[in-house]
């Protein structure tokens, strides 16, 4: 009892981990982003609506990448395979 336990907190300080570095990394090229966004239409305003185009496109990897830790975070907390190895 006590090892399932210890698997289970495991599993929520790992959970929590992976939704903070998630936030934290989408925040960061978010950031990076829309500050090369406006650098780049601030030099070239011709160019804008390329550069838009293309940021939207590089956004929507960005979360898509967060979006996968968060549903590998959702595999752990609900069907946790660790604690299905543990039983055999």
């Amino acid at each position: 009892m006590e090892m399932i336990a210890t698997i289970q907190a495991s599993t929520a300080i790992a959970v929590g981990l992976i939704f903070a570095f998630a936030a934290l990394g989408t925040g960061i090229g978010f950031g990076l982003l829309g500050g090369k966004f406006l650098e780049g239409a601030s030099r070239q305003p011709e160019l804008a609506g390329m550069l838009q185009v293309r940021m939207f496109i590089i956004a929507g990897l960005l979360d898509a990448l967060s979006i996968i830790g968060v549903a590998f975070a959702a595999l752990l907390l609900f069907a946790n395979p660790l604690l299905a190895a543990l039983g055999s």
